[in-house]
């Protein structure tokens, strides 16, 4: 039966599990702490990919004081052989006898062994507890592993009456710093960004990671450009990072042009159109084949809204900053034709609303 004391202790893992983000994908955020005799004397999280587990660095932690002990998980110890050895048989050897884990594996070719494998060695198991923290903690492994598409997250950022630009283009600044940083840090998180050649052309950005003294991981920078329109001087063809640049095409024809871009590092892959622009559905699995678990969309408003249109976000995080600019001529937050009846409208589901200095910013799903 859950308790007071399970709760804390899962909700203390699921913070040293949320330390990973932006470390460990493709596989997920995990969190464990050790406990023995109402004490914690084991904590350790998912680092880096390839690291160590949870499970082995709260164990290593706790040394001789695993035995006999309780280990808290926020995702049901694994029970195979991977980059890393079962975590299941660490468990066993370090005598631990019991295990409280927030939910079980969400991959189809492993839920429940890890689980099995414990009670089958006299280990018991109870699962179940903080539950909804740990599949939103863990949200774009859970849609990836049970997909191969990645999690979509459409950020925007606008004025209260909508607008994301003003008709002459200047988008410097909507929104303010705090709310800059919290961005940053979204694109630290997901594995990576996409923008149209549009917003490029506009804009320039190096759609880097910029966290002050903490280092980042940049994402893998994605260019949906139809025609290969980019401009050759483009910032996003020159910057040096750890990530790769994609421009996406729908023009498979070679050019001098191509051969340049490629020349530089980026690589430029064609992609299905659907009325003369790229198929969004399609490139989610193109996407996935290639492994990227989540997909930040930074904009413009012609790429939201197809996104939209595409069916293919999970989660906005719509920022809005307290100014008005009073016309009907800047540039909305989507472009295009909209549907003709409000209930034919997107829903929106378990919104919260965060504030970043004068901004806010609502969050929430996507059916």
């Amino acid at each position: 039966m859950e308790t007071m004391n399970d709760r804390h202790y899962m909700q203390i893992a699921l913070e040293l599990a949320a330390r990973g983000k932006g470390y460990t994908s493709p596989n997920p955020m995990v969190g464990a702490v050790v406990v023995n005799d109402g004490q914690i004397v084991g904590k350790g999280w998912h680092e880096k990919v390839g690291g160590p587990h949870a499970e082995v660095n709260a164990i290593d932690n706790a040394g001789d004081r695993s035995a006999g002990s309780t280990i808290y998980v926020t995702l049901e110890p694994c029970n195979h052989q991977g980059r890393t050895p079962p975590c299941t048989e660490k468990i066993l050897s370090a005598g631990i006898k019991h295990v409280v884990m927030a939910m079980k594996d969400p991959n189809p070719n492993v839920s429940g062994g890890g689980a099995e494998f414990l009670t089958q060695n006299g280990i018991s198991v109870e699962s179940g507890i903080l539950e909804a923290d740990a599949r939103r903690l863990n949200e774009s492994f859970i849609k990836y592993t049970s997909t191969k598409r990645p999690f979509v997250l459409l950020k925007c950022a606008a004025t209260l009456d909508g607008r994301i630009a003003t008709r002459t283009g200047d988008s410097k600044w909507v929104t303010g710093e705090s709310s800059r940083r919290y961005v940053h840090k979204l694109r630290h998180e997901m594995d990576a960004i996409m923008v149209g050649v549009n917003t490029v052309k506009a804009d320039n950005p190096s759609l880097t990671t910029r966290l002050g003294d903490k280092k980042g991981t940049d994402p893998i920078r994605i260019v949906l450009d139809t025609k290969l329109s980019i401009p050759e001087n483009s910032k996003i063809l020159q910057i040096p990072s750890g990530s790769d640049t994609l421009i996406i095409t729908g023009n498979s024809e070679p050019s001098q042009k191509r051969i340049t871009i490629e020349k530089s590092g980026v690589k430029v892959i064609d992609a299905a159109l659907k009325n003369d622009r790229i198929d969004l559905d399609a490139l989610m699995n193109q996407l996935g084949k290639m492994g990227i678990t989540s997909l930040l969309v930074e904009g413009g408003a012609q790429v939201a809204a197809s996104a939209l249109q595409a069916k293919i976000v999970d989660k906005i995080n719509f920022f809005y900053a307290p100014k008005i600019l009073g016309g009907n001529d800047g540039i909305p937050m989507c472009s295009g034709t909209g549907p003709a009846l409000m209930a034919d409208s997107i829903p929106v589901k378990n919104m919260t609303v965060r504030q970043f200095g004068n901004d806010i910013m609502i969050e929430g799903y996507l059916s």
